[in-house]
């Protein structure tokens, strides 16, 4: 199966500046590979760029959904703090995953993924993205393989920390019977909760209704060619002039069937699947916000931890000075691991700000241009219908005339 398409619509797509270079990605060519269980889509991924340090102004690579998913996992390990772009699901249904739309939908949603990534300001100069977006196969396959060689054991102290941390609080919460871990009081950042929260309610049930005003449109087209095929066969079966106002009346039920069939095609891709993605990125921010929540209890944690061995030295000073050296070192090392999840913490904080102010300057213009497409198309869809049943009534007109005539005794 293979389909040559345009690239979609630019997800938060920024203009080159004189000391950005321009990086341009497109994801086309869906093509299936493989037989039964092991068949899977390739995609073709072509990057051009003005970047003097990359290898020619264009470049062309063969990725695959893992490949993505891959690229996504390295972005969200490595940058903590930033809303990463979301990627379409996968399909839990076995019969749709190489059915035409299917493929098309995920195709767009990827290639909004790459636009967003390359317009961001921290994302786009990413090394994992350059690999994904330059390195040939052989060598991607290589890349991959190394970099998911990496073991847990060669996480550096303070990710351990952190897990072990994060078993211990959860352990302390259930001896202590607490409820909930230690929590953000801040009264700005309640608000942004709580604005994600709605937010994303609405945006879901946007979602559900456009899903469902795009099966109506698709029933409703299929009605109507269906009434189109019946009122031909009456019109063959009475004939004259009727007989030729119900063959017209089929005629632009056919042409309006197939217009429906469209639209709703287009409400689907232009509509659902935006509205859609926009549920996804609320997702992303929910995980940023849940590492937000993470480095805080450590960061909290850790500067209780410092206090103690701080007060636990002063004593050792007074009662066992031959522990005292030993002790200022583990005092030294509890500060530097405080002050490391303190200033993580704080970036995470910082970037976050940064993220929703993007965030909405996107969500303004994408949700704007959604809607316009959207108005644009109703109003199409209803001056095609309007036109479509314009010209049957000087046909009916007509046909009324001769059949008051043959109504009319002789004379």
């Amino acid at each position: 199966m293979v389909s040559r398409q345009q690239s979609s619509r630019p997800g938060g797509h920024q203009s080159p500046t004189a000391e950005q270079p321009s990086l341009s990605i497109s994801v086309t060519d869906p093509v299936k590979l493989g037989n039964g269980v092991q068949s899977y889509i390739s995609y073709r991924v072509s990057t051009k760029t003005t970047n003097q340090e990359d290898r020619g102004p264009e470049k062309i690579v063969i990725r695959r959904y893992s490949d993505f998913v891959w690229l996504h996992e390295r972005l969200v390990e490595k940058y903590k703090g930033i809303f990463i772009p979301p990627l379409p699901e996968k399909s839990a249904v076995e019969k749709f995953r190489f059915s035409a739309e299917f493929i098309e939908v995920r195709r767009r949603a990827l290639d909004v993924f790459l636009k967003r990534i390359a317009s961001h300001p921290h994302l786009r100069s990413s090394e994992d993205l350059k690999n994904f977006l330059t390195a040939d196969e052989e060598v991607w396959a290589m890349e991959k393989a190394r970099l998911l060689g990496g073991s847990v054991f060669k996480k550096n102290p303070v990710d351990f920390l952190q897990m072990f941390k994060e078993v211990q609080t959860k352990v302390t919460d259930v001896v202590l019977g607490k409820d909930k871990p230690l929590e953000e009081t801040d009264s700005e950042y309640e608000k942004v909760k709580r604005y994600v929260e709605v937010l994303e309610e609405h945006l879901s049930e946007a979602q559900k209704q456009s899903f469902r005003l795009v099966k109506r449109q698709r029933e409703l087209g299929q009605a109507l060619s269906e009434f189109g095929k019946a009122v031909k066969s009456l019109g063959d079966c009475e004939g004259g002039p009727v007989g030729r106002a119900f063959s017209g009346l089929g005629g632009q039920s056919d042409i309006l069937s197939v217009k429906l069939q469209l639209q709703a095609q287009e409400l689907l891709m232009k509509f659902e699947e935006p509205i859609k993605e926009y549920v996804r990125i609320i997702q992303s921010i929910k995980n940023v916000m849940a590492d937000r929540a993470q480095a805080y209890r450590l960061q909290k944690d850790l500067s209780e931890a410092f206090k103690l061995k701080e007060l636990n030295l002063e004593k050792l000073r007074l009662v066992r000075p031959d522990k005292v050296a030993e002790a200022e070192v583990e005092v030294r090392e509890m500060k530097v691991q405080s002050d490391v999840a303190r200033a993580r913490f704080e970036d995470i904080v910082r970037l976050m700000a940064q993220e929703m102010e993007r965030f909405q300057e996107e969500k303004a213009k994408d949700l704007g241009a959604i809607l316009q497409d959207f108005a644009r198309a109703q109003a199409q869809l209803a001056a095609d219908t309007a036109d479509a049943w314009r010209t049957l009534l000087p046909e009916l007109d007509q046909c009324s005339a001769e059949d008051m005539q043959t109504l009319q005794p002789s004379s």
